[in-house]
């Protein structure tokens, strides 16, 4: 759990005693905690004693000015790798199963992509009301994990199930539960950043692609549920959490360590802007001003997303088209010239896109055409991602038809 983000939703039910030994098991672990109590939990617990065993100030209120200023429940949404509810009420289950967004916590719980766990604590007849039974088994639905309840004596002398887990069981549960999304258990690799080719050890031809939009890509397919590789050109930007990175800085090691990692991939999204030619010839030395002008004799690399998408074992293979002009007609030949599965375009320029924190998408596949109006990298690749996996499952549907068929 070293580096994982984790929201934990106090709700009020006097299991709320329990949840500042959870704090402190899931830091025990290397995680990162950020406690939000609703109005309820707070006659239980107080805030500061989360905040001594988190290190971090509280979050409670939905109305906070100076937090919601900067939108900060959205910010806490999204910085989230996973959102645990523990104690969690019946109350509680019965809002998030009916999609009520009226406090804090269940505004983040609609607004996230994060896996969602809670682990239940109420009375023993509450837990087995009807009502709570049913909004479980939505909440189950729709891939939300319910850790417990356990079985013993309640705070109200009865004994029956609804107590919450202990702290170390429900810290075990967390490590190890499986991860669930619209791309959970699948495989995707990702190429992203510019590529440096040398002209000598001092110089080389690149671009001006920062990345940001191939890492917020694989931040969202990692919040999917996805095993992630990132291969990252030179690029300044940290690795997105959970996500496995491979560093590389020309056109030919990205292409070697496409290679390598490809094998058993579901899905590859070729974001990186690779260089389409390099030096024919480097120098070994620097090379010295001697004349006016310097001339370069340049080459084609080989084409990274043809070479995957012509593999015999494919993946569902997206790529990315940036372009001045023309933007559709252009996309569209590249996605069918290259035989890929899906294409996403955008239009570039000098004040466009490149190293900004917003895009827009025009996304192409052989049955389909989507706008993804302008707004954060990081809001778009959900979108983005969330496509993929759509057109993914019905591709892949389809395909198993056809055999059957055959």
């Amino acid at each position: 759990m070293q580096g994982m983000r984790i929201v934990l939703g106090v709700t009020g039910g006097i299991a709320a005693y329990k949840s500042p030994d959870l704090v402190r098991r899931l830091r025990e672990r290397g995680a990162e905690v950020q406690v939000v109590m609703t109005a309820a939990a707070r006659e239980f617990i107080t805030p500061t004693t989360f905040q001594a065993v988190s290190g971090r100030a509280v979050r409670s209120d939905l109305w906070d000015a100076a937090g919601e200023a900067a939108m900060s429940h959205i910010e806490l949404a999204r910085w989230a790798d996973l959102v645990l509810v523990a104690p969690a009420t019946a109350d509680f289950l019965a809002r998030l199963a009916h999609g009520h967004a009226n406090d804090l916590l269940t505004t983040l719980c609609m607004a996230t992509t994060a896996q969602i766990a809670v682990a239940p604590a109420m009375n023993r007849q509450m837990w087995l009301n009807a009502a709570t039974q049913d909004n479980v088994a939505l909440l189950r639905s729709r891939g939300i994990a319910i850790h417990g309840p356990g079985s013993g004596e309640q705070a109200c002398g009865e004994v029956g199930e609804g107590r919450m887990l202990e702290p170390q069981e429900l810290a075990d549960l967390v490590a190890v539960a499986p991860a669930t999304g619209a791309l959970a258990g699948k495989r995707v690799v990702i190429t992203a950043g510019p590529t440096r080719e040398r002209i000598d050890p001092v110089r080389f031809i690149s671009n001006r692609s920062s990345g940001k939009m191939g890492f917020a890509v694989a931040q969202a397919a990692r919040a999917a549920g996805a095993d992630v590789v990132l291969i990252a050109g030179p690029v300044a930007l940290d690795t997105p959490r959970g996500v496995q990175r491979v560093d590389v800085d020309d056109a030919e090691q990205m292409l070697r360590a496409t290679l390598e990692q490809i094998a058993g991939a579901d899905i590859f999204i070729a974001t990186a802007a690779v260089a389409d030619y390099r030096p024919a010839q480097p120098a070994s030395k620097k090379i010295k001003k001697t004349s006016e002008s310097l001339d370069l004799a340049m080459q084609r690399t080989t084409d990274i997303l043809a070479t995957v998408a012509a593999r015999a074992d494919r993946p569902f293979v997206v790529g990315f088209a940036a372009e001045t002009d023309s933007v559709e007609q252009y996309a569209r030949q590249k996605l069918l010239k290259k035989k890929l599965d899906m294409i996403a375009a955008n239009e570039v320029g000098h004040d466009k896109v490149f190293e900004k924190d917003d895009n827009a998408l025009l996304v192409l596949w052989r049955t389909g055409r989507r706008e993804l109006p302008q707004a954060s990298k990081s809001a778009l690749a959900e979108q983005l991602v969330a496509l993929i996996a759509e057109v993914f499952t019905e591709t892949r549907a389809a395909a198993r038809q056809e055999q059957v068929r055959a």
